[in-house]
């Protein structure tokens, strides 16, 4: 009998989200939490985000659906928007789970080309299960090049994980 995975997603929410904004719908973080653990044997779900406090509410549904977030500090850039690099966050968590041997198969989550020698380390060993990008327009060539066939677009995923309002009628 074959063991079950035990696997771990690492989601760049900043990039996953104005990924799917861009291609013009809004993603069911919940569809996309039992997705991930029934496609992937995904056990444990990362989301790298910074901290605003007014979303206290949006994180705390996150951690409903099961997600673990990790918090990063945001600034204010001079366009005004709000930023909160995750890169290097999502790349320790991601090594140090692999150091102590936590999961069989890593799923990346964004179309970030700062993310390929995480990509390249964990394809070399074996311990990249899929990277998951957005949209293939948007991702980044290195990315796609690294992982080779453990590339899903999710422009092809929108009848799954799309966000459907709810009627007020």
């Amino acid at each position: 009998m074959k063991k079950q995975q035990k696997n771990f997603a690492y989601i760049d929410s900043q990039n996953l989200n104005l990924g799917i904004k861009d291609l013009g719908w809004d993603l069911d973080f919940k569809k996309l939490r039992i997705y991930l653990a029934e496609k992937y044997s995904v056990v444990r779900a990362y989301i790298f985000i910074g901290y605003v406090p007014s979303n206290i509410a949006m994180y705390r549904k996150l951690q409903e659906y099961g997600y673990i977030l990790n918090f990063k500090p945001t600034l204010i850039n001079k366009k005004g928007e709000v930023k909160g690099n995750v890169d290097a966050d999502l790349v320790l968590q991601a090594m140090r789970d692999y150091k102590n041997e936590l999961f069989d198969q890593s799923i990346i989550i964004s179309s970030d080309g700062d993310f390929y020698c995480l990509v390249d380390y964990f394809y070399q060993r074996k311990k990249l299960g899929m990277v998951m990008s957005p949209c293939v327009d948007t991702c980044s060539v290195l990315l796609r090049k690294k992982a080779k066939e453990k590339i899903v677009f999710m422009d092809n995923l929108e009848k799954k994980l799309k966000y459907k309002r709810k009627s007020t009628a």
